[in-house]
């Protein structure tokens, strides 16, 4: 009964995923960038038009970023964009950041599904307005230990 259960499964999986490149799978099952940072050096949230909402989190030293995390209630398509762009971001200073465009997540995915390319804008536009949101209320009181967490 397991057996099938499990088999049914893995085939409604590859049914839902068929189209999707590598590095796509890659990036939604193996999201390490899902999570909070605690007292976050930056924090936005932020809703796209198909009401899925990125929240993400900014720890950062001497205008290099160390750590971006993020939650989201959205659909896989916004979990693997948010995390290649989390992770993207990491070890890059804020203006190599925001150099980040919607074109540069589709073109790692090796093209998205049409239905798809405004996950990728909403994770974009949600780093940027995380660093935005950073520039305009620094803390320079805060700093973290100086090493990009991986």
């Amino acid at each position: 009964m397991v057996d099938d259960i499990d088999e049914i499964a893995r085939n409604l999986q590859e049914a839902v995923l068929a189209g999707y490149s590598k590095k796509f799978k890659d990036e939604l099952f193996d999201a390490r960038n899902i999570g909070t940072i605690e007292n976050p050096d930056s924090h936005v949230r932020i809703t796209g038009v198909c009401g899925d909402t990125i929240e993400m989190f900014l720890s950062i030293k001497n205008e290099m970023i160390l750590d971006v995390k993020f939650t989201t209630d959205g659909c896989g398509a916004t979990v693997a964009c948010a995390n290649y762009v989390a992770r993207t971001a990491k070890g890059k200073s804020i203006e190599e950041a925001l150099g980040i465009e919607q074109d540069d997540v589709d073109q790692y995915f090796e093209s998205l599904p049409e239905e798809n390319k405004h996950c990728a804008k909403l994770a974009v536009m949600t780093l940027w307005a995380l660093l935005e949101e950073y520039r305009s209320n620094p803390n320079p009181e805060k700093v973290g230990d100086g090493n990009v967490v991986e």
